[in-house]
Parts: structure tokens; sequence; C-alpha cells
């Protein structure tokens, strides 16, 4: 079992790892440390490499917003739901790539391979809750969806966002159609 403040500092240099590498991603682990408010000792025991800190980070932000993805079905309608959950899925997106320097081709390579599993699921939960309700057509893909949104992120961010508008564009083709059509 985990110490109170062994968690406690593990949640700090994760923040503060999350908040430095956004800014800047050649930030070094002992600015982190500083940040953190954490002895590099600290550091080094819960993160051994730079790498290993820069997955942790990436990993936690995912497993936040994939948690959030049963919330959002309980509040709303599945493509509603969907549409939320993109949205925070697509803000991290964008600060992995934000973090520039600090993701070597390894822990890119690693975030994918660790993350795409628990992702396609909350996507498919989603899907299919719109699929029973009718809302989401039968023959919706969670990776044709994933594949889709990755244009997402990749969209330049700011007041010319167009992320928004393409998702609703997305979300518009995962949409049932009426029998009659």
């Amino acid at each position: 079992m985990v110490r109170s403040d062994a968690r406690e500092n593990r949640a700090r240099i994760l923040a503060a790892a999350r908040e430095a590498f956004t800014e800047d991603g050649a930030t070094s682990m002992n600015q982190v440390a500083q940040r953190a408010g954490v002895g590099a000792g600290t550091l080094y025991r819960n993160f051994p490499t730079r790498e290993a800190l820069v997955l942790a980070v990436y990993q936690d932000e995912v497993a936040r917003i994939i948690d959030t993805a049963p919330g959002l079905m309980a509040e709303m309608p599945p493509l509603e739901a969907l549409r939320h959950w993109t949205t925070g899925l697509v803000e991290a997106m964008r600060r992995k790539h934000g973090l520039g320097d600090a993701l070597s081709p390894s822990v890119h390579q690693a975030i994918t391979e660790q993350t795409y599993g628990p992702v396609v699921a909350a996507i498919s939960a989603m899907l299919e809750a719109g699929k029973q309700d009718g809302s989401i057509r039968k023959d919706a893909d969670p990776g044709d969806f994933l594949q889709l949104t990755g244009a997402l992120w990749r969209a330049a961010s700011g007041p010319g966002d167009r992320s928004p508008r393409m998702l609703a564009l997305i979300l518009d083709g995962l949409r049932a159609q009426p029998a009659n059509r």
C-alpha cells in the first residue's frame, strides 16, 4: 500500500509536469521537481527517466478523459455525450502534441500502444448506447471514429478553430437515418 504522502507527491509531480511540459517541452526534470515542491530524489523515485514522467503525464490525462464517459452517458443522449467526450479527447491530444521535445519516438509509440484500447473501449460504449436507442447507425465503428477524429486535434486551435464544425460533420455521419430514405 502506498502512503498518502507518497500518493500526494506523485499527484503534485504529475500536475507540475503536465503544466511545465505544456508550456515548454524542453523543461528539465529538476525544473519539474522545483515546480512540484519536491526534491530530485522524490521525483526520480517516482519517475526514473524523463520518458517515464512524460508517459505517466499522458496516461493520467487519458485516464481522466476515459473516466468521464460513464458520467456523460448518464447525463445526456449518446451523440451529445460523444460530442462532449471527444472535445475533451481533442484537447488532450493537442496538449500531447504541445509537449514537443518531451516526446521521443519511443514514448509516442508507448503512449499509442497503452491508450488505444481504453480509448476505443470508451468510444465503443457510447456508440453502443446510441445503437441501442436508435440514434447512431448500426455500422458505426469505434476505430473508424477515432481515425476520423485524428484530424480534429491536428486542426489549428484558437479563434479560427475548425474542430467543432468538423466534429459536427463526423457526428452527423453517425446519426441513424430514417428507414424510408
